[in-house]
């Protein structure tokens, strides 16, 4: 990123970073693990749709088990996060990807498969405006973190420090 001109003027500042996993039935009765066990148990997985992120992350972790969304057996169509978990609660679904905070929300188990981070990036002629510092001392401000907490799987403890900057 050093290298690219476009950027001699910017600056990255942490956000957030949360967690995103495979939900489960509560207290994981199937026992499983991860993904690679979709394939061998021949699940019923949650999919979310084409193109969506947390599709795009089951898709990347299924072909690092060497597996397609065919091998994983059945799969039953899902538009949101809480779409997944109600699937779980339903039994139409044994596991599916999404958030801890949708799992924390709805009462399914979750395990963890990766943190996701967000960064803001901007001029860094704009980080010393009034409304970025404000939204900066926000970000310092114990009831942000408190209030971030109570999502489950959301961490806000390094918003608003500088990742980067040329």
């Amino acid at each position: 990123m050093r290298d690219e001109a476009a950027l001699y003027d910017a600056v990255l500042i942490a956000f957030a970073t949360r967690e995103q996993g495979l939900l489960v039935a509560p207290g994981n009765p199937l026992s499983l693990a991860g993904v690679a066990e979709v394939g061998d148990r021949q699940l019923r997985l949650a999919v979310r749709p084409e193109g969506a992120g947390a599709q795009q992350l089951l898709l990347g972790l299924l072909q690092r088990h060497r597996l397609s969304l065919a091998d994983a057996g059945a799969t039953v169509p899902a538009h949101t996060g809480p779409d997944v978990a109600q699937a779980i609660r339903a039994g139409r679904a044994d596991c599916g990807i999404a958030t801890r905070a949708v799992a924390t929300a709805s009462g399914v188990g979750f395990l963890p498969l990766c943190l996701e981070r967000f960064d803001l990036l901007l001029r860094q002629r704009d980080y010393f405006r009034p409304a970025w510092q404000s939204l900066l001392k926000l970000f310092a401000d114990p009831r942000f973190a408190a209030q971030a907490g109570e999502f489950g799987g959301l961490d806000v403890s390094a918003a608003g420090s500088i990742r980067w900057a040329p």
